[in-house]
């Protein structure tokens, strides 16, 4: 359909009066170029007013893909924070039902969460790395009315170095390479409810360390450790026992550091065999003038093969100085040997025996003695049951439990 426009309707009107007879008003023909030249006027205002408009419109659209970039970069750099970034967990709760056999003595019978641990990691590229763990005991820090001795600890905390293919470093919390289950120590990974005692003990695991380590690894299946770090502190009142010198990092006292040494071969699927050496020059850090430098040697084997598996630990202190030696702390050792039947994915079961003494140096028997035996049943990889029965023997006088303890434990 045809549309007259501003432009065609102002020709017709100007045709129109020049068609007009004399005796059409005068002045018509001054005012219609009057309204020309406003319309046009106007019509050049709205064309200004269009480009204006189309130039904001670029500008938007320029301003929001850049938005969109931002956005977008921002984003991806989460997304890569997180991809590197990762979170996990352990845990285990515990039922003991011990009787205790000491004339007078207090059975245990105890619910108790052991551990909450939560680790995180992250990879600040290739070659360095962050691993750490938080942990929790106890279930709370400190209830006094309740007896609780619960704490909530750092177990580990370490940048990892690798400097090359074969060698890395580490260097901040860490824990000691000596042991069986020191470093590997998550419920679905060992037999038994509570760790056995000769690692907790004498090695005395866990054992955590701050400083700095080395790990180079030689071929074949061999892979050496060092470490400088700090060490225990001990004293006569504890009768020097090595478990009650743990510091954990804690405003540790730090003149005495420790020397430590690992030689660990696997190089056949399913079996570990390894020897450490750690060394201390002052296990009190200056606090007793009568004791002095202190020494670890320990010895282990793990074999799994098929359904079948063994572990066999063996470790021993040398402490120096009159103040040990006066109360049989100078010696103190233990070993455990450990079979265990995998006869299902999901079912296990084992037998341990166990002996440790931290007063070996001393006439008197002042040995412990140990056998456990019990099942694990994983209903997943990553999750445990455990029941077990101990049988416990003690130097007269002393506490000595034997009874039942049952066990829940995870890991992810």
């Amino acid at each position: 359909m045809f549309k007259p426009t501003t432009r065609t309707v102002i020709s017709l009107l100007l045709l129109s009066s020049l068609a007009a007879p004399a005796w059409a008003e005068p002045g018509m023909e001054e005012r219609i170029k009057a309204m020309e030249l406003r319309l046009q006027a106007l019509e050049n205002e709205n064309r200004n007013l269009k480009e204006q408009a189309t130039r904001t419109e670029q500008k938007v659209e320029v301003a929001g893909n850049q938005m969109e970039k931002i956005a977008s970069q921002g984003t991806s750099s989460k997304a890569a924070w997180a991809e590197k970034t990762t979170f996990g967990s352990y845990g285990e709760l515990h039922l003991n039902k011990l009787k205790n056999r000491k004339t007078g003595g207090v059975n245990r019978d105890e619910l108790d969460f052991h551990r909450f641990v939560l680790f995180m990691g992250h990879e600040f590229d290739d070659r360095t790395r962050f691993f750490s763990e938080l942990e929790v005991e106890h279930a709370v820090s400190k209830d006094t009315a309740a007896g609780s001795t619960g704490v909530v600890a750092v177990e580990q905390a370490y940048i990892d170095f690798a400097l090359n293919d074969m060698l890395s470093a580490k260097a901040g919390i860490m824990l000691m390479p000596i042991g069986i289950i020191s470093e590997t120590h998550e419920p679905p990974t060992f037999y038994g409810v509570e760790r056995n005692p000769v690692e907790t003990s004498i090695i005395p695991t866990t054992w955590r360390e701050g400083g700095v380590a080395l790990t180079a690894k030689m071929g074949n299946g061999f892979t050496v450790d060092g470490a400088i770090t700090s060490g225990l502190s001990t004293t006569a009142a504890r009768s020097y026992a090595v478990r009650d010198g743990r510091l954990s990092v804690a405003s540790a006292t730090a003149k005495a550091p420790a020397y430590t040494a690992r030689l660990k071969w696997s190089g056949m699927p399913g079996v570990e065999v390894a020897g450490a050496l750690h060394r201390q020059s002052d296990i009190t850090q200056g606090a007793d003038a009568t004791a002095g430098a202190a020494t670890l040697y320990e010895a282990h084997a793990v074999v799994n093969k098929g359904a079948f598996g063994l572990r066999a630990l063996y470790a021993s202190w040398s402490l120096n100085g009159s103040g040990p030696k006066a109360v049989g702390a100078d010696k103190q050792n233990g070993w455990y040997v450990e079979p265990s039947w995998r006869f299902s994915e999901q079912w296990g079961v084992f037998a341990r025996r166990s002996n440790w003494d931290n007063k070996a140096g001393d006439a008197a028997n002042s040995r412990f003695g140990q056998t456990d035996m019990g099942v694990n049943f994983w209903p997943h990889p990553d999750v445990v049951v455990k029941l077990d029965y101990q049988n416990q023997q003690s130097p007269a006088g002393l506490d000595e439990f034997d009874g039942f303890n049952l066990g829940l434990g995870y890991q992810f």
